[in-house]
């Protein structure tokens, strides 16, 4: 697995530090970011596509990506499309 770092939540301090990266090989976008709390996953739930099953299945999560986080999800998304030129 080749990563690019891609950047870190411009507003990151010491505690929590939202990061995307770039897989170049797979093009798959990777984040680490703040775990969603109980309410948020139950009202994922919720709020599904008609006819999917309801639930979060144990190997997914919900993730919390905060907005000013948008621009690197942009730039990382370039990079996904670049590395299939590769």
């Amino acid at each position: 697995m080749r990563l690019q770092f891609i950047g870190i939540d411009p507003d990151t301090g010491k505690n929590g530090s939202p990061t995307a990266w770039v897989d170049l090989d797979s093009r798959d976008i990777l984040i680490q970011s703040y775990t969603a709390d109980e309410a948020t996953r139950a009202q994922c739930v919720e709020h599904t596509e008609p006819g999917h099953a309801k639930g979060i299945p144990d190997h997914e999560t919900v993730i919390r990506i905060p907005a000013r986080l948008v621009p690197l999800l942009r730039e990382a998304c370039d990079a996904a499309e670049r590395a299939q030129l590769r």
